[in-house]
């Protein structure tokens, strides 16, 4: 994302004062330039998209693994959630500490889950592109970030194989969603430290974030990692000699609280107790089979990826940014990049994605074996950096297509291939989302029907009373498989005050 660091010059739009619009001379109303409101056009067909998917998270149930948490919490608190991960689950404190949080309000918890992820990642997302363009030294017109973010964010949530588990399971979405975009965050604070102030701070938020993401996450953890393991070999060749010693300070932090929450998750007993449960105990992630087995199923998961063509709506963004983006007024502070060298760039982009998800690979394989290839809600942990990337790319293929000598037909012909994909991707999105929107929305009846019928039984008096399996998007329930797997029934049964419930055919 290093757009600007050569010394490009991008004329002005006519009429565009710096995206800026307002009041001009005389007091009269200027309107924005045919490029602001173009890219703020653009920019609202994903977040329009973005507030569809959030308004759809009204339809979410407790499904699978929340039957277990809502009686942990409903009945220890949010401190009995972080116990029960930390003893008896997976060792992951920083996962029940989230998961306690929405569990706190347990339908509507579920329910709003979906909007307030999805505007976390979206904030965390808007800031890093202004963050990165104003260390740039580099400016775009007004509503040229937000467009950025916003398909990014929109790609990221719902481009994959299962949105439901990628945004509407908390469950899930706390450890694979979340989790990256949390790592994220915490390089806000680096990004805008200016004085030695803002230093300590962005330090002591590496620290703390380093810590929670290794509770948090494993997945997210080597992601992290890997990053920052390339910012400390090759980081002296991206930034100036004035910033060098704190990128490398700031890294080493980071990556030292991660190795800390992962020690504290790894030697927790509930992560030995999976460990066991998985079979992964007996089982070396190095072994050459699981090393060559994992090696097959990132094969697949990257060809799957590879050919979800909305995949392109983020390049598209990318290419956008780079045809707009300009040199920043005077007085934007020393610069902090170096100049910019595209091809090393983008290929140390691209070599992190493949190393990080070929690890994530490695890692997951002993729980999930042959599973991996379609467990597509753990992949989140490094596709958010491979939509970053697919972005950078984008806006240094744009900043090449602007370069100087580029004919004015070349760039408007750029910039109009651009958008169209962009909308497409956009498109290309609405329509499986209005699908399951559907099946949510049924599946939400059904829920309301029998949370009715068992409550009603339970308050009678009754010990026993049936269960219908109300599925969606291939989340578990109850009595599946032909009734032969009854988890989680029993947990089911808890949540109501039941002593147990009987598999049943008919919702009521």
């Amino acid at each position: 994302m290093a757009v600007g660091a050569s010394h490009m010059t991008v004329p002005r739009e006519p009429g565009d004062s710096s995206g800026q619009h307002g009041r001009g001379r005389g007091g009269r109303l200027r309107l924005p330039s045919p490029v602001t409101a173009g890219a703020s056009l653009l920019a609202a067909l994903p977040l329009a998209l973005l507030a569809t998917a959030a308004w759809l998270g009204r339809h979410v149930r407790p499904s699978a693994d929340e039957w277990c948490f809502l009686p942990v919490v409903r009945d220890q608190g949010i401190g009995g959630m972080i116990g029960k991960f930390y003893v008896t689950d997976n060792g992951r404190v920083g996962n029940g500490l989230l998961v306690g949080l929405y569990a706190r309000f347990p339908v509507a918890g579920h329910q709003w889950y979906a909007a307030v992820s999805a505007l976390f990642v979206l904030a965390v997302l808007w800031a890093l592109v202004v963050l990165l363009l104003r260390r740039a030294r580099r400016s775009v017109p007004r509503g040229v970030a937000p467009l950025v973010a916003a398909m990014a964010t929109a790609v990221f949530l719902l481009a994959t194989p299962n949105t439901y588990k990628t945004l509407y399971w908390p469950a899930g979405s706390v450890s694979h969603t979340v989790a990256p975009a949390l790592a994220c965050a915490a390089v806000l604070p680096a990004l805008a430290a200016g004085t030695r102030r803002r230093r300590a701070v962005a330090l002591a938020v590496a620290a703390t974030a380093g810590v929670f993401t290794g509770t948090l996450s494993e997945e997210t953890s080597v992601v992290a990692l890997v990053v920052l393991g390339g910012l400390l070999l090759f980081g002296r060749r991206l930034v100036t000699d004035r910033v060098w010693p704190f990128l490398r300070t700031w890294a080493l932090t980071a990556a030292t609280g991660i190795a800390v929450g992962t020690a504290v998750l790894m030697t927790s007993p509930g992560s030995l107790r999976r460990r066991e449960r998985f079979g992964a105990e007996t089982t070396s992630i190095l072994a050459p089979d699981s090393l060559l087995a994992s090696a097959r199923g990132f094969a697949r998961i990257t060809e799957t990826v590879l050919t979800t063509w909305e995949y392109g709506g983020v390049l598209a963004a990318g290419v956008l940014l780079g045809l707009l983006v300009r040199p920043a007024r005077a007085g934007t502070g020393p610069a902090v990049l170096r100049p910019c060298r595209p091809l090393p760039l983008a290929c140390a982009g691209v070599l992190a994605v493949l190393v990080s998800g070929y690890l994530c690979t490695v890692v997951t394989y002993p729980v999930f074996g042959p599973r991996v290839v379609t467990a597509a809600r753990t992949w989140n942990d490094y596709l958010l950096l491979y939509v970053l990337v697919l972005a950078g790319v984008g806006a240094l293929l744009g900043r090449a297509l602007r370069g100087r000598g580029a004919r004015p037909w070349t760039v408007v012909t750029a910039a109009a291939a651009a958008a169209a994909l962009y909308a497409a991707s956009v498109v290309g999105m609405a329509l499986p989302l209005h699908h399951l929107g559907g099946d949510m929305r049924v599946r939400a009846g059904q829920w309301d029907r029998q949370d009715t019928a068992l409550r009603a039984a339970a308050a009678r008096g009754a010990e026993v009373a049936p269960y219908t399996p109300t599925p969606v998007a291939g989340m578990l329930e109850p009595f599946r498989n032909g009734g032969r797997i009854a988890w989680p029934a029993r947990c089911v049964a808890e949540y109501y005050g039941l002593e147990r419930v009987t598999r049943s055919t008919r919702v009521p």
